[in-house]
């Protein structure tokens, strides 16, 4: 999809110390965001982390209390009007009519969006092609399943050919094949030239974007790629334990003083130490218990860092 050229190295979204009260509650705070062109950059956090608020201000939907907001080289907060003639957006719950058309819902969309004439069909036609929807057109919205209608959501989003996108959930409640579907075409997206902010909670769908924030209680507290982040060095280690028997260690586990979390994994247990505990310790405890009860070890090593463990780590460092 073409977008017009954009330099690289001048950011489509740039948040600057934006901040949102409600009353005495502080639901955003100090934010501070660049997405450039071509990149999917990520909102990582928990229900509640402040995800929503803060796309709702970069969107133009809410006024922030405190900070500045560009997008596309515009003051959102200025000239919020002709900012978000730039951008497209898909909310977390589908936002269409569900007794129109998938035709008739893009035709009312791009209606008002101001377009017109030749342009308006074409645009119509081009998206029901880029999103597969051409053989659903005439299907009620409402019948659709949950990511064709997410689908549906996209089309509309991008009518008006937007040099922003974004997208809040966009495939929370989603079936695993829809999900990936739905990321190839946010990648076919960030190559024309599209800068894309995207929230989620799935840890395995933020290692899709190009670089991630980590939100916690409305502030960013870590941030980079996700091979940066998962470089990050754990305050506390992890073992991975393979064995026939790891009901009976979990089971076991939970009441050792070293252990902080135990967390069964793909036909394993992966065991979060406490601080200050030697790993060699707890393998040497491990070793001994298998003996003591003729239970089996596979394999015991040290586990590589999942992004969900450096979510953790850098939450609970963030809350000391």
């Amino acid at each position: 999809m073409p977008v017009e050229r954009w330099s690289m190295s001048t950011p489509l979204i740039l948040a600057e110390e934006l901040t949102r009260h409600f009353g005495d509650f502080i639901a955003v705070d100090h934010l501070q965001v660049a997405v450039h062109p071509g990149e999917v950059f990520g909102l990582l956090g928990a229900n509640g982390a402040g995800k929503t608020t803060a796309i709702r201000m970069l969107c133009g939907m809410l006024p922030p209390t405190t900070g500045r907001i560009q997008v596309a080289g515009v003051d959102m907060v200025r000239h919020a009007r002709r900012a978000r003639g730039q951008i497209g957006y898909v909310a977390q719950r589908f936002s269409l009519y569900g007794d129109l058309t998938v035709l008739e819902n893009l035709q009312l969309q791009a209606g008002l969006y101001g377009l017109a004439g030749v342009r308006k069909r074409d645009r119509l036609e081009e998206v029901l092609r880029l999103l597969n929807l051409s053989d659903r057109r005439k299907v009620m919205a409402g019948a659709l399943p949950l990511g064709y209608r997410q689908r549906l959501g996209l089309a509309a989003a991008l009518l008006h050919e937007p040099r922003v996108l974004f997208l809040d959930e966009p495939t929370s409640g989603v079936d695993p094949l829809a999900r990936q579907r739905f990321w190839e075409l946010i990648y076919h997206l960030a190559d024309g030239g599209i800068g894309i902010l995207v929230t989620t909670h799935y840890m395995d769908e933020a290692l899709f974007c190009d670089r991630l924030a980590l939100m916690q209680a409305g502030r960013i507290v870590a941030e980079g790629t996700p091979e940066e982040l998962l470089r990050r060095p754990l305050p506390t280690p992890i073992l991975e334990l393979d064995s026939p028997d790891t009901v009976v260690f979990d089971q076991l586990a939970h009441d050792w003083p070293e252990v902080r979390e135990i967390i069964p994994h793909a036909g394993q247990l992966r065991i979060r130490l406490k601080a200050g505990v030697d790993e060699a310790t707890l393998r040497s405890k491990i070793q001994a218990v298998a003996v003591e009860r003729s239970l089996t070890v596979t394999a015991l090593r040290p586990a590589a860092p999942e992004l969900e463990d450096v979510f953790v780590a850098v939450l609970e460092e963030s809350e000391r």
